[in-house]
């Protein structure tokens, strides 16, 4: 940093902002003692004092540790909480101002004698949490200059720099958790890791959906035929091919998941498709071919989308797996067919049968077993969970380092209704990551159109959604989120605009359970 110089007009403030800034930009992540040094070193020049101190409190041991002082960085001096003026501000919250202190005695006098400095007066602020109101230190500066003592002024603008301060070591720790986080869910990632045609394990944090992975594992040690149900994107084809091979339990690893999308096949090629042909067959076979029937012997045969099964092919089938065998066109060897079905559908069979597009025998013939995946927006607990493993393994596979979600991103995620389910959201982190740049936080502006308008488009909650007291939380929740959005989370302005102080601001925030790391 060039100049430490700082001018003696009301932008004082403004400045030590947009140094702390720029120094924590400029620090590696997890530098939070640079942070601090860098805060000491700023500080004494912005109140025209001589020296500065920050002080770290822990509830849990219930000392006070001197973190970083001018001219003091190595002695380790602790504060009592006693009679000290540090440990009333700690004690009380609530800031002080303290002149002709080289005329009595206490703690400030004893660290005198240790450093040689002559402490004459002093101003001395907490350091709150921004989303707890709990204090966690003290930040103080002694002896104003050219003789004089410190005033309201001083102490409005230790508030507010202490207040930039608290911000800043929060951002410092939320950027670490994220990093923390995305470790352990890596771990966690990995050691969930099923080699199923390299795909993961499901992550299932909702009730709905751990309920439904453990009727999967359940229905996977036996040959019972199961029949999935979802809509498109929920991961039906993941709980295939989990009951189809469990962590490879009982060597089904080695054997074959053969895959079918019903829909996706032909009417006139589906008979063939499932049952083979011989050579001569028709024109155009010049060579025998196994059908899906031979291909998944010892193994799964896993009927995507057999809602759309034309209606046609629907007695071969049904008579298929019923008999366990049966001809390849064109020929008259009789074939025996083991394996287990496990289908999947996002349309009610049911409703297919009422109006004769599906039959009822197959329909029954088709599984033992159902599994009902919810969709996205019925799972909310797992979307996080979700967009945290799809950002690591995207990072990875991209090769390319952003920071975690950043809270406004986080909101949106979970307000939407994601009719894509699991497909769409990580398509959207994928498009988060590729428009992000390196090193960067994902913004707003890079999500995909549809999830913009969703937000702006947003519905109100009815009237009757709620007790008054929630429905009034919610209000003031939007209220907040909205303008710090609009402020790019400057909560000076953000406070100016809802017209309450900043500190009302910060205590409105905690109480809602809002945590902002913009205002840095």
């Amino acid at each position: 940093m060039a100049s430490l110089a700082f001018s003696t007009s009301p932008d004082r403030l403004s400045e030590i902002k947009s140094r702390l800034e720029q120094a924590r930009r400029a620090l590696p992540l997890d530098d939070y003692d640079g942070l601090l040094r860098f805060f000491v070193k700023i500080l004494p020049a912005a109140l025209e004092a001589e020296r500065c101190s920050l002080f770290i409190y822990s509830p849990a041991a219930g000392k006070i540790w001197l973190k970083f002082g001018t001219g003091v960085e190595e002695k380790g001096i602790e504060a009592p909480l006693e009679g000290s003026v540090v440990g009333r501000v700690v004690a009380t919250g609530q800031g002080t101002i303290e002149n002709d202190l080289q005329r009595r005695t206490g703690f400030h006098s004893r660290v005198d004698s240790q450093t040689g400095f002559v402490t004459r007066n002093l101003i001395c602020m907490p350091i709150k949490s921004l989303t707890t109101g709990a204090v966690s230190g003290a930040i103080q500066a002694l002896n104003k200059k050219a003789g004089r003592s410190f005033g309201e002024t001083d102490m409005a603008l230790l508030d507010e720099a202490g207040g930039l301060l608290a911000s800043a070591i929060e951002n410092v720790h939320l950027r670490q958790e994220m990093v923390e986080l995305s470790s352990r869910m890596h771990g966690e990632f990995e050691r969930l890791r099923t080699t199923i045609g390299g795909r993961p394990s499901p992550i299932a944090v909702s009730q709905s959906m751990r309920e439904a992975l453990t009727l999967a594992r359940m229905v996977s040690g036996s040959p019972v035929n199961v029949v999935i149900f979802g809509e498109n994107g929920t991961g039906k084809e993941v709980i295939a091919r989990m009951i189809h091979d469990p962590a490879g339990r009982d060597g089904r690893g080695d054997r074959s998941f053969v895959a079918v999308n019903c829909a996706a096949t032909p009417e006139t090629l589906i008979e063939s498709e499932f049952f083979g042909y011989e050579k001569g067959a028709f024109t155009g076979a010049d060579a025998p071919r196994k059908g899906k029937f031979e291909e998944a012997e010892g193994g799964t045969l896993f009927l995507d989308e057999v809602g759309e099964m034309p209606l046609s092919i629907q007695p071969k089938f049904l008579r298929a797996i019923q008999e366990r065998e049966g001809c390849r066109l064109g020929g008259n060897t009789v074939r025996p067919y083991r394996f287990r079905l496990v289908s999947a559908t996002n349309v009610d069979l049911r409703e297919r049968i009422r109006t004769h597009q599906f039959r009822e025998d197959l329909f029954y013939r088709l599984y033992s077993v159902e599994i009902k995946i919810p969709p996205l927006r019925e799972r909310r607990e797992d979307i996080l969970p979700l967009a945290a493993a799809f950002l690591d393994e995207t990072r990875t596979r991209f090769g390319k380092w952003i920071e975690g979600l950043t809270p406004d991103v986080v909101e949106m995620f979970e307000n939407y209704a994601w009719p894509g389910n699991v497909r769409q959201l990580r398509q959207e982190i994928e498009r988060l990551v590729a428009l992000t740049p390196e090193g960067g936080a994902p913004a707003l502006s890079a999500c995909s159109e549809e999830l913009r308008l969703s937000r702006a488009a947003a519905p109100r909650p009815a009237s009757d959604q709620g007790t008054m007291p929630q429905q009034v939380m919610a209000l003031e929740r939007r209220l907040i989120l909205h303008a710090l959005g609009k402020h790019h989370g400057n909560k000076v302005k953000t406070a100016a605009q809802l017209g309450i102080t900043r500190q009302g601001l910060h205590k409105m925030m905690a109480r809602l359970g809002l945590r902002d790391h913009h205002d840095a």
